[in-house]
């Protein structure tokens, strides 16, 4: 099944189901809420009247937790210079960091400004130290990311959060499939192109850590709950390792896309800086 977070003809929002060709609302304003009370494999039986106009917009607003896992593919660590890592590279993002499938990327000029597509988890049950099995029944679905990254802030340190947590840079959608429907663990295509070009393809077969040993790693040292996302991270391609490097610049058109799920297109947008930075 397709779940999704929708607009509507008159403005307004909803959490909806994919029925055919139409979208069926459910009794919440979006995924998020949903989640708090409904498990997706029963949200189903809830749908009402098809939604005219319907548009997936951002699916999950308001996760309590989004956590990242970096060099978790090992051609993009390969391409990093380190080795295949004992553990996950971890770090969080804030729902501020998150917009929709089709919104702009709001940065500000001067930036080394990356592209990082990802398969995104959606957490659907409770999970504190879980073992891998509670940790894959705990799946609610899956869903796109970009991990949109600022290099030069994030390399100012060995600590990656500088440059990962800007405001309105993690597109996520355009809808959450449930695992019924999609099996990473078999292995799909994640895919990322800018302004056409082709500049990242893998598959999720290839990942150190995939998405119940991430889950489970993770519910060890922190409360996962229905609605948190987990973006499980990059293949190699990121513009920083290119030679020479690359990075977006304003206009250009990123789209990141695994068959199955569907695909993010989202326009850069650099502004000027509002005021000179306190440590340029």
């Amino acid at each position: 099944m397709q779940f999704a977070t929708v607009t509507t003809e008159g403005g307004g929002r909803s959490a909806a189901v994919l029925d055919g060709s139409d979208w069926r609302a459910l009794p919440a304003p979006d995924l998020s809420a949903l989640l708090a009370t409904t498990a997706l494999r029963d949200a189903a039986g809830l749908a009402g009247e098809v939604l005219a106009g319907a548009e997936p917009t951002l699916p999950l607003p308001a996760p309590g937790k989004v956590i990242c896992c970096g060099l978790n593919y090992a051609d993009h660590i390969a391409e990093t210079g380190r080795e295949l890592p004992r553990h996950p590279t971890l770090f969080p993002k804030y729902a501020d960091t998150l917009v929709g499938p089709a919104d702009d990327l709001e940065l500000r000029e001067g930036l080394q400004v990356d592209w990082e597509v990802e398969l995104a988890v959606v957490v659907g049950a409770t999970l504190r130290e879980a073992d891998r099995d509670a940790a894959l029944a705990a799946i609610a679905g899956y869903s796109v990311a970009n991990d949109i990254s600022v290099r030069d802030w994030q390399y100012r340190t060995i600590a990656w959060f500088q440059g990962k947590a800007w405001d309105r840079s993690t597109p996520v959608g355009p809808v959450v499939v449930t695992p019924d429907e999609l099996d990473p663990f078999a292995g799909v295509e994640v895919i990322c192109r800018v302004n056409g070009e082709e500049v990242q393809r893998a598959s999720t077969k290839t990942l150190v850590f995939d998405a119940a040993d991430l889950l489970a790693y993770i519910s060890t040292f922190t409360t996962l709950r229905p609605g948190d996302l987990v973006l499980t991270g990059t293949p190699g391609g990121v513009g920083i390792a290119r030679d020479p490097q690359r990075f977006l610049e304003d206009g250009d058109v990123v789209e990141t896309e695994i068959p199955g799920i569907g695909v993010l297109r989202n326009t850069v947008r650099l502004a000027p800086a509002r005021h000179t930075p306190v440590h340029p």
